[in-house]
Formats: C-alpha cells, sequence, structure tokens
C-alpha cells in the first residue's frame, strides 16, 4: 500500500519541474571570450566634468627646462661664510664654479671651494625641480674642519647648505654663500637671514 502511493505521488511531484520550459541565460551571464567584453560607462551623476578631469591630469612645471635654464643662469662665483656648529668662528668661504652641465632634470655643478684660505675641488647635483643639492669634496684632505667623506646638501641650491661630517665626533656646519655681485656681511659679523623656500 505504501509502495503504491509512493509511486503515485513522485510523478506528480516531479511533473512541474519537468513541464518547464528551458529558457537561455541572459547575455551579461553568459561565458565571455577572451575577445569580448561589457561596456561600461559611469553614471551622470558620477561624472567628472571634461574641462575640470583634464585641467587637473596636467603639469606646467617643466624640471628639464629648468635645468638648461639654470645652467645658462647660475652665477659663476659664490661668496659667503662657514661655521661649524658648536659655537666656532665664521669663517670667510667662496665657490667658483668651472662647468655646469644639465642632466635631465639635474644641474652637474664642478667647480672650486675655498673655506678659510684652504682650497679644494668639489662636485655636484642641483635639483632643478626641488632646489635640493649634494656637494662633495674631491681631494684626500683637511680643508678648513671639512674632511673627506663628508658632503655638502641642502633644500636652497646654493644659498644655504649644510656640512655633514663622516664622523660622529663632528657635529658639521653651515655654509651660507650669495654671488659675489651682492654685498656680503664681514666674517665674525651678523650674516644675512636666507630666505626660506618650500620643498614643493
Amino acid at each position: 500500500m505504501l509502495r503504491t502511493l509512493l509511486l503515485t505521488v513522485l510523478p506528480l511531484a516531479a511533473l512541474p519541474l519537468a513541464a518547464l520550459p528551458l529558457t537561455p541565460a541572459p547575455a551579461a551571464a553568459q561565458f565571455l571570450g577572451a575577445d569580448s567584453f561589457l561596456p561600461f560607462s559611469l553614471p551622470a551623476e558620477f561624472g567628472v566634468p571634461a574641462a575640470d578631469q583634464r585641467d587637473s591630469s596636467v603639469e606646467t612645471f617643466d624640471p628639464v627646462g629648468r635645468a638648461e635654464l639654470l645652467v645658462r643662469e647660475i652665477p659663476r662665483s659664490w661668496v659667503g661664510s662657514y661655521q661649524a656648529f658648536g659655537g666656532s668662528e665664521v669663517v670667510p668661504a667662496s665657490l667658483s664654479l668651472s662647468e655646469l652641465r644639465a642632466v635631465g632634470q639635474i644641474v652637474d655643478l664642478r667647480g672650486t671651494m675655498t673655506i678659510n684660505g684652504a682650497s679644494t675641488a668639489v662636485q655636484g647635483n642641483l635639483n632643478a625641480e626641488s632646489d635640493q643639492l649634494d656637494l662633495i669634496l674631491l681631494c684626500r684632505c683637511n680643508v678648513g674642519g671639512l674632511e673627506m667623506g663628508g658632503m655638502f646638501s641642502g633644500q636652497q641650491g646654493l644659498a644655504l647648505v649644510g656640512w655633514n661630517a663622516p664622523r660622529l665626533t663632528n657635529s658639521g656646519g653651515r655654509l651660507e654663500l650669495q654671488p659675489q655681485s651682492q654685498p656680503v656681511s664681514a666674517p665674525g659679523g651678523p650674516a644675512p637671514i636666507a630666505p626660506v623656500r618650500g620643498l614643493w
């Protein structure tokens, strides 16, 4: 009796499923080949005006062009003063640039630096975009307390740089320069305040 009842009910329960027609899947749900794609467009309320999008992506500053301009316009003679940190006396300093060359946005500098009467060849890089300067001594000597292995570095071009000594026992110093045509304060006197420039 139970077996007869089950054989009667099972075909009736399966009938609606078997009677449903098979419909194809929507186009978006079908498998996409390697060269197929679904087009996408941003809704109008999220759109960005074309003019605003164009202005925000264009950079007007040309560091490569500025590097070439600096090669032509940087003064070749600089004078000023150097003072070691820790209360040392201020001594005269000068920088004479003999060769400048633009390499991309970097200006390659070569010349001679004199501090307190001692001279040495120097070489450095000036970044035309950030005005960052790195300058090294090219001799195995002690020039005004500056030892080989250290480096001048700064963010205001040649105007104001700091001496990073190669030893922890040397606290470094401060070098202030300006083009030779401008008036220079006497060593030991109040040094002119260099303008503060932003990094960007």
